[in-house]
């Protein structure tokens, strides 16, 4: 059931809510380049063609001081909410348009909330009072602004993407490659732990409930392996100097 998100809310707000879940797919690369991988990809039987254009995309993502997004992506916990702030371009210096995404996870399913929020300057001087500030400025729903000013920011990361989706529109793929992490604390960040996963590449597969079962027979033509894990928890993992497998 998914009724912690959905109290306060008619059934009708609820079933259009619900239809927004959808599945995703992860396949953590590191025996292919990325230029194989979107050779691959593109020589799928469903026709995948690139979308829009390649960009860099940069998260803050924030957890609460006992870790505990991270305890429930890594003991993979059925019911997961966490948030972070996206923008894309370069990493340092003013963020003109940043986005902050409430991201729902319900067993396999997922969706996100997504909320405009107020320019900022990213760097070595940000510190979760700043970025409180720009929340509070925000506009954000009531019920979101509480959740958020409760979170710490823990984690940075950097990374390349480029879009396909399927000749029939009912599938897409991301795949990302320079993966760039930082730790974060709540004030005077230096960015000193600091881990690369330059070498490795993220594809992964996203579709609407209704085709779960066309997934299969997509995902059977990758020779990758699917792995659970998140960028986030291999961020931890990695500026903490542990490698996940």
């Amino acid at each position: 059931m998914i009724s912690g998100f959905f109290k306060n809310r008619n059934r009708e707000e609820e079933e259009i809510e619900l239809a927004k879940y959808r599945y995703e797919r992860k396949f953590y690369i590191t025996e292919a380049t990325k230029e194989q991988v979107e050779y691959i990809v593109k020589r799928h039987p469903r026709f995948f063609k690139e979308i829009f254009h390649e960009r860099v995309i940069n998260n803050i993502y924030f957890d609460t001081l006992d870790r505990a997004n991270y305890i429930d992506n890594i003991e993979g916990s059925k019911s997961r909410t966490k948030f972070r702030i996206r923008w894309y371009g370069p990493l340092m210096g003013g963020v003109a348009k940043p986005k902050l995404e409430m991201k729902i996870k319900e067993n396999l399913l997922g969706t996100k909330r997504t909320f405009a929020l107020k320019p900022f300057e990213f760097g070595f001087q940000i510190s979760r009072q700043e970025l409180q500030r720009v929340f509070r400025a925000s506009n954000l729903p009531a019920d979101v602004l509480s959740q958020v000013l409760q979170q710490w920011p823990t984690l940075v990361n950097q990374y390349r993407r480029k879009y396909f989706q399927s000749s029939d529109k009912k599938f897409r793929i991301t795949i990302d490659d320079l993966q760039t992490f930082y730790a974060i604390r709540p004030m005077g960040n230096t960015f000193a732990a600091k881990f690369k996963d330059e070498k490795a590449i993220i594809l992964e597969l996203k579709y609407d409930q209704q085709f779960f079962e066309e997934a299969d027979r997509i995902s059977s033509f990758f020779p990758f392996r699917m792995t659970k894990s998140s960028k986030y928890a291999r961020g931890v993992y990695g500026t903490l100097g542990i490698q996940l497998s």
